[in-house]
Formats: structure tokens, sequence, C-alpha cells
């Protein structure tokens, strides 16, 4: 718990600064009346996010089933070490791999497209 505590502050106070400093920009939007010839490149922040917490998750699924089918070949050491909480295998921390996998997902996007589009703003 003290984990994803020390992820949500730390990704909140990030994105707080960001969008004091860069306003809407940050989620990529365009500032109102911003209009110009070479318009700046923009990262969606929320297309963003549900597109690496899907590809997270799904990869996570595949993961635990490749280690089902070839027990000799097993990743789960690597899965465990990154996801606090999970161990292998049962139900809840199945469950549990996935909502982390999920929520790293969101919390790439929140940091790397916050940073870029704060960046590119810049320019």
């Amino acid at each position: 718990m003290l984990v994803f505590l020390y992820f949500v502050v730390a990704a909140g106070l990030l994105f707080a600064v960001l969008r004091l400093t860069c306003g809407p920009c940050v989620m990529g939007y365009a500032e109102a009346g911003a209009e110009t010839l070479f318009p700046r490149s923009r990262l969606p922040v929320i297309t963003l996010g549900w597109t690496l917490s899907l590809f997270l998750t799904v990869t996570y699924v595949l993961c635990v089933g490749f280690d089902l089918i070839f027990p000799g070949y097993a990743m789960y050491e690597a899965w465990i070490a990154l996801l606090p909480g999970v161990t292998w295998l049962s139900w809840s921390s199945f469950v549990l791999g996935l909502a982390w996998a999920f929520f790293y997902g969101w919390y790439i996007a929140f940091l790397f497209g916050g940073l870029f589009n704060a960046i590119a703003a810049q320019n």
C-alpha cells in the first residue's frame, strides 16, 4: 500500500506542477486562440493512458498464460519484482497484477505525456 501511495503522490505532484506551468497543454489540448501555421506536437494523455494500460494488462495476461503453458521458461519472477504484493499464482494475486499493470499504464501516460506536452509547448 505504501508503494502505491508513493506512486500516486509523486505523479500527482509532478502533474500538478506541469498543469500550473503549462495549463491545458499538459493534457494535449490546444490553448484557446493559439492557432498557428505550424501546430505543435501534442500527445492526448487520456488516449495514451488507455492505450498503455490496455497494452500492459494484455501483456501481463499473455505472460501469465505463457508461464502456465511453458513452466520451464517461466518469467513470473520478473513480474513479481515489478508488481508489489503479487505472488505466483492465485486468483487474488492475478487480479492484483492486472490492477498494477493497468495502474502503471496510467502512471506512464500522465508523466510521459504531461512532460512531453509541457516541453513541446515551450518550443
